[in-house]
């Protein structure tokens, strides 16, 4: 089954998205395919939904480039780290899959933001990824999220959630 598909809850977290609104992003459905529609409303509600973020993940697979969501949701997490030895174990690993040169999945930055990551990489801190970060939301905003919104993945998920 698909992601959306096996149960999966949405997220409960606070995803208010810095408008002053408290609480998810999402419909407050139990069914994650009834908050389906909302996503439409903006990529920063398809991302505040765990099944949204499958979704979107899958559609970016087809697209070859499930590396932006993969980073930006790592860095979501990065940022939630208490502990110092955990956040350097993070940091170096997010910076060797998504951010040098080479790496196995090499997002798409500008060298001078790259560059900055590198020389500061370490000694970590919970901004080490904003700036890098920010450039992937807005690609994903701009450029992926659009498509997404016409893409047979999402037009099916809204038809499976019409029938529920």
């Amino acid at each position: 089954p698909t992601p959306w598909q096996s149960g999966l809850q949405p997220d409960a977290e606070d995803h208010s998205g810095g408008d002053g609104h408290k609480g998810r992003l999402c419909c407050f459905s139990k069914d994650p395919l009834e908050d389906a529609a909302c996503w439409s409303d903006s990529i920063e509600r398809l991302l505040g939904c765990k099944a949204g973020q499958l979704a979107f993940q899958e559609f970016l697979r087809s697209e070859y480039s499930e590396e932006n969501i993969l980073f930006w949701l790592a860095c979501e997490d990065y940022k939630k780290i208490k502990n110092t030895p955990e956040m350097i174990s993070a940091a170096n690993r997010i910076y060797s899959e998504y951010v040098q040169v080479e790496a196995p999945r090499q997002i798409n930055i500008d060298c001078g933001t790259r560059a900055n990551i590198t020389k500061n990489i370490h000694e970590p801190n919970l901004n080490s990824f904003d700036t890098a970060q920010k450039l992937i939301f807005s690609l994903m905003a701009r450029d992926c999220y659009p498509r997404f919104l016409k893409s047979e993945i999402y037009q099916s998920v809204l038809r499976k959630a019409g029938k529920s």
